[in-house]
């Protein structure tokens, strides 16, 4: 079976907005400028969109090389600081504790405006990231077509947009749900082979506007209506993730093809 790569998408910040490179470097931890940065709480809790839908508004613009991090927030204001210093910590996020420089300043301080509330903003030391598995989900894919299929059963006019699912990878030219076929098995993507695991269980987060953060789609109620009986220990399942088994080059329009 052969697809084609249809998006490249990563969050540099989680939960901020999205960005959508043409190429991408997978390395074991998948993309190193994905889920670099993360927020928590005066209380150390994660502060992700689930709690604040209104994130998405704020663009993020990366400079890995030079360690800047420029926000866009929507009235129009940026907020530019570098990222590499900051106070060494050790965090909790999700089933692992992750080495972290808690970058404080300005950009911490235009981010605690936004929210009405105490924010810090946390970088994570290098190879790993934010991403919600850590190495074992450095990947994830969805196909179009699974996209097109939502939206029929939903009947909305036109697609559903894939921001929504802030998945890595997507793939077009395959069948609806065929990655969720692929568990297991190796899949070259590119000049890299990712091996996919399981489905990806949705969260509230994909019933909100990508653009504006408000719910405005039960995507929940609608996958679960009709996927409801894949057999995975994972809530609504809509795409698949996995690691990564052979670091390469991913660009638009790439080459998806299953080899075993």
């Amino acid at each position: 079976m052969e697809g084609r790569v249809a998006w490249l998408t990563i969050a540099p910040v989680k939960a901020l907005g999205l960005v959508h490179p043409e190429a991408i470097e997978l390395g074991a931890n998948g993309v190193s400028a994905d889920r670099r940065f993360f927020l928590v709480d005066e209380d150390g809790r994660l502060y992700n969109g689930k709690r604040d839908g209104r994130l998405v508004q704020i663009r993020p613009d990366y400079d890995e090389a030079s360690e800047t991090l420029t926000l866009h927030f929507p009235d129009g204001t940026t907020v530019t600081a570098g990222t590499d210093g900051g106070e060494p910590g050790q965090v909790p996020l999700y089933d692992r504790v992750v080495a972290t420089r808690d970058l404080g300043g300005p950009i911490a301080a235009a981010l605690s405006d936004y929210a009405g509330r105490p924010l810090r903003l946390l970088r994570v030391d290098p190879p790993a990231t934010a991403v919600d598995r850590g190495s074992e989900g450095a990947i994830s894919l969805l196909s179009v077509a699974a996209l097109d299929g939502l939206a029929a059963q939903a009947a909305v006019a036109g697609s559903v947009d894939a921001r929504r699912f802030r998945m890595l990878i997507g793939i077009d030219g395959i069948e609806a749900h065929a990655e969720d076929g692929w568990a297991g098995r190796a899949v070259q993507i590119g000049g890299a082979v990712v091996r996919p695991r399981e489905p990806v269980g949705r969260c509230a987060v994909t019933t909100h506007d990508p653009d504006t953060g408000e719910p405005d789609l039960d995507t929940l109620r609608v996958i679960g209506s009709y996927r409801g009986e894949v057999p995975t220990n994972e809530p609504v399942p809509f795409g698949v993730w996995g690691r990564v088994e052979r670091l390469g080059r991913v660009a638009l329009g790439d080459d998806v093809r299953v080899l075993a």
